[in-house]
């Protein structure tokens, strides 16, 4: 059924002008559903090259995508995306797009828009008959020929086009597929739940995996905010997120313990679990799950055997405390789309935390010295660099960040900094990138300290700022609004939310939980913040002060506090 519509699709595509042709870019421009994938494999049928677009990247950087890639076919979910999409063609800001393909029902005045336009539209089931009538033999493309064009969204500037072929998403696949044939078969009846994008590699390489190994995918229903519902209704086993989720997850289940009594009893029931996932079992039907954590099971379906995580190094706090309290593995992998999706990958059997796992069998990893920042190879500590058959081949039409990424001999440069553990296995330590001087010359990392900060019990997000012209560091802080209050509470402090937010004895607590945790984790003094500011809004895409990926946009954060930011350093002058 699958394969006939992405045949049929493609086919339909073929005979309305589109080239069987890896330079042949087509935009998908939709919500996870099954037609986001029936129109990928319909492209790859017939070597034609798939651009994803989300809105969420926001409208300038859809128009960027569009004229960059050349792209004249999208297709897309919903209509309002197509209004989007035509109110860029009015315009004449992406004079090269002609056809746009819609998913959902539509009605004549948008036919009649987007021909004043000089778009044609039409309905995918339209050009799926089309295609019947006109079939064409399938056209596979070649290892080397382009499958995918990802624009990634970067912290600052334009998204770049990582350029990823066939060979490259086959090699990552399948060294995903040989770590994970041990947990993942047919005979366990593996279903998976589909919501984060699929414009992301790491969704369609799992998603992928997944039917490999011969299990299921169902899709949630478009609302993130109903994603608890979609969990109870499909009951799946496999369930990939991002940390930030888990960090959500594990303060959900904390704030639930609203007593002293109560948070020892849960502390101790996780120790007690977390012992025998240490020794190899994972249950989910000890005493314990019955007594404590038996609903959190079954508000995430009550089947879940399995979570995968990445994008981001993961607490090892939390990841500990949620394989004990979810009675399920917990693997993490990291990477970037620039690698395809993944590099290292958690080992089944290995639940030790503080680290993101070892190499995948399809690639090399290395570590290379940043004497500016003291780490060198030698000690096992540099800049990951990764060589493989799943790394890229560069940026779409940008030669010279491609260049500053890819080095001659192939090694991409990740701006990440690792470190080699005893059993083999890579720690995420620093970051490379973002890196500025103080005032009196000392190198400032503001992502390794947030990374620590972060930890801290009532804040959910922070920034921290700091440049050569001042001689500190300063933050602001986004408290958990689910968590901060009962923090404060236990400290005599109350009121709502907001109200805490502009209480000058909460931002000194906060400020004294950060630095005790930075004198903790051995921050020097120059890497503590002396001064906050303690925000009651969230970071968020909608805002324009997170990426899609949900990492933090610095040079946006440091434009839209700038006012808050010098009254922090005046008051600490005074």
């Amino acid at each position: 059924m699958v394969s006939a519509r992405a045949e049929h699709l493609g086919s339909g595509l073929l005979h309305q002008g589109c080239r069987p042709d890896p330079n042949q870019f087509i935009g998908v421009f939709a919500q996870n559903r099954p037609e986001w994938i029936i129109s990928e494999l319909a492209c790859y049928t017939y070597s034609m090259v798939v651009v994803p677009l989300y809105d969420t990247l926001g409208p300038d950087a859809i128009r960027f995508i569009i004229n960059t890639a050349e792209i004249s076919t999208v297709i897309c979910d919903k209509v309002e995306k197509a209004q989007v999409l035509l109110g860029n063609v009015e315009r004449k800001m992406t004079p090269c797009l002609h056809r746009i393909v819609l998913m959902d029902a539509f009605d004549s005045a948008l036919v009649e828009h987007a021909a004043g336009c000089g778009v044609h539209v039409q309905a995918l089931k339209e050009v799926e008959a089309v295609g019947r009538e006109h079939y064409r033999k399938p056209i596979p493309p070649a290892p080397d020929d382009l499958s995918i064009v990802c624009f990634t969204s970067g912290t600052t500037g334009n998204p770049k086009g990582v350029m990823l072929t066939h060979g490259n998403v086959v090699a990552d696949f399948a060294g995903f597929l040989k770590v994970t044939d041990t947990v993942i078969s047919p005979n366990q009846d593996d279903c998976l739940i589909s919501f984060l994008p699929l414009a992301h590699m790491f969704e369609r390489l799992i998603e992928s995996v997944v039917y490999c190994h011969g299990g299921r995918i169902g899709f949630y229903q478009g609302d993130i905010r109903l994603l608890s519902d979609d969990m109870k209704a499909l009951q799946p086993t496999i369930f990939p997120v991002v940390p930030r989720l888990l960090n959500r997850m594990y303060d959900k289940i904390f704030s639930q313990a609203n007593t002293p009594l109560k948070r020892w009893l849960l502390n101790f029931a996780a120790k007690r679990k977390g012992a025998e996932v240490s020794s190899g079992i994972i249950r989910n039907d000890s005493i314990w799950d019955k007594i404590f954590f038996s609903k959190i099971q079954a508000s995430l379906g009550g089947k879940l055997r399995m979570i995968i995580t990445g994008a981001a190094p993961t607490s090892p706090t939390v990841l500990g405390f949620l394989r004990a309290a979810l009675g399920c593995q917990v693997y993490e992998a990291y990477g970037q789309t620039e690698c395809t999706a993944g590099c290292t990958y958690t080992t089944p059997g290995d639940w030790t935390q503080g680290h993101v796992g070892a190499p995948l069998p399809c690639n090399l990893i290395k570590l290379v010295d940043v004497p500016d920042k003291n780490y060198f190879a030698s000690k096992g500590e540099g800049e990951i660099c990764v060589k493989g058959p799943n790394v890229f081949k560069g940026y779409l039409k940008d030669p010279e960040r491609t260049a500053e990424t890819l080095d001659a001999e192939g090694w991409l440069h990740t701006g990440d900094i690792g470190k080699w553990l005893p059993n083999g296995t890579l720690k995420i330590i620093d970051r490379k990138k973002h890196i500025f001087k103080l005032a009196q010359g000392e190198y400032i990392s503001p992502e390794k300290i947030e990374s620590i900060y972060i930890r801290s019990e009532p804040v959910a997000q922070l920034y921290i700022h700091g440049d050569s012209l001042q001689s500190c560091l300063v933050g602001i802080v986004v408290p958990d609004p689910e968590v901060m209050p009962q923090w404060a509470k236990k400290k005599g402090l109350l009121g709502t939310y907001k109200d805490l937010c502009k209480n000058t004895e909460l931002k000194k607590a906060i400020l004294e939980d950060l630095v005790h945790l930075g004198k903790a984790s051995g921050l020097h003094s120059f890497e503590q913040v002396k001064n906050i500011y303690v925000h009651n809004e969230q970071f968020s895409i909608e805002n324009g002060l997170l990426t899609p990926t949900l990492k933090a946009k610095r040079s946006e954060l440091k434009e839209y506090f700038k006012n808050k930011i010098e009254k922090l350093y005046s008051n600490i002058s005074m």
